[in-house]
């Protein structure tokens, strides 16, 4: 069944492996998508569905040097021409809108402060045009900033329709902006987007709605990723994860959304199946960073009913046609992950495709 087609909004899907968004900061210090990245994504066109790269929707969002935007009118022609040849070669693509919150740097933001639910600096080092740096304290948004932020999201997602997506994936993961609303540990608020699960999860439910009123559910996808501990995000109590999820779940569910997205290492246990039962819509699983999905893995991930498609990174990163090595059982490039966050082609466009 991983080989059969899949209905995804108003899109047909030739098979059920989607490519991860992949941070690969091949977009320069403008974040505009050049001839390298058409050619990337060109290349892996027979994915069932591409899900680009996290991508900013406001100067403020951008989490790394080299990642692209979609906010002024050249990253959008840039986009268009991405798209373009996706769509050339018969692909579908959907672009992940993903504002890093306090997951950055003045440094890469161009100066601007770093945003977040709450003052809370994520413990740790980010890598910044001179090297690595403590992560500062960001600002809380006000109250009355929350609605100007929640536009910038739904601006971005109207840029990547006009620049040729087929839809939009909110970023809602790994600790950028709207995952920061969810976790107790870097919302901790006193209004009314703090505090209890409803509350947490309220900005990221208003965000989903304003971006389903702009472009339409069946353009919508969502990632999440509970109790995906990364970037400063700590969702280490059982009972909360799982209200607080139920909460943004059971509210989105009517929305008909194209797709949810979760990312967890355990797809098959409860809380997914759960959260599963309660959207009954196109779900998607991604099993997690720790470990590379094998072929094996994603067969019976959809043979045995815990998903409606795979996401996959590393295997599509190495080898651009991977639906027809892992359909053919042909053998895999395996990826170099020197080359995951470097620049030029290495490691991003001279993977080759299988030769008879």
């Amino acid at each position: 069944m991983l080989f059969s087609p899949l209905t995804l909004g108003e899109l047909e899907l030739p098979n059920r492996l989607v490519m991860a968004p992949l941070t690969r900061l091949r977009a320069g210090e403008e974040g505009i998508p050049g001839p390298l990245v058409v050619e990337h994504y060109r290349q892996r066109a027979s994915l069932g569905l591409i899900v680009s790269e996290g991508t900013y929707p406001s100067p403020a969002g951008r989490s790394y040097p080299g990642q692209p935007g979609i906010v002024t009118v050249e990253q959008v022609a840039g986009w268009k021409k991405v798209t373009d040849a996706v769509h050339a070669e018969g692909g579908r693509m959907f672009a992940q809108i993903m504002h890093g919150g306090r997951v950055s740097h003045p440094q890469i933001t161009g100066g601007l402060e770093l945003v977040a639910p709450s003052a809370v600096a994520i413990d740790g080092v980010v890598r910044t045009p001179s090297g690595k740096l403590p992560y500062p304290v960001p600002h809380a948004l006000t109250t009355d900033e929350l609605p100007m932020v929640m536009q910038e999201i739904v601006n971005g997602s109207l840029n990547a329709i006009e620049a040729g997506f087929d839809g939009v994936e909110l970023h809602a993961a790994n600790g950028y902006l709207l995952h920061e609303f969810l976790a107790p540990n870097s919302n901790i608020r006193t209004d009314s987007y703090g505090g209890s699960p409803e509350n947490r999860a309220r900005f990221v439910i208003e965000t989903i709605n304003a971006v389903v009123a702009a472009v339409g559910a069946n353009r919508v996808g969502i990632r999440i990723s509970p109790e995906h501990n990364v970037q400063g995000i700590a969702e280490t109590d059982a009972a909360d994860v799982r209200a607080t999820y139920e909460v943004l779940v059971n509210s989105i569910a009517p929305l008909n959304l194209a797709y949810l997205s979760i990312l967890h290492h355990e797809p098959s246990g409860d809380l997914v199946q759960d959260l599963r039962a309660r959207f009954d819509g196109t779900f998607l699983v991604n099993t997690g960073f720790g470990v590379v999905t094998t072929r094996e893995e994603a067969v019976n991930l959809v043979a045995d009913g815990l998903a409606d498609a795979v996401v996959v990174g590393r295997p599509a990163i190495a080898n651009p046609d991977l639906a027809r090595r892992w359909k053919e059982s042909l053998p895999l490039n395996e990826p170099d992950a020197s080359t995951f966050y470097a620049e030029g082609a290495t490691g991003y466009t001279d993977y080759p495709a299988y030769q008879n």
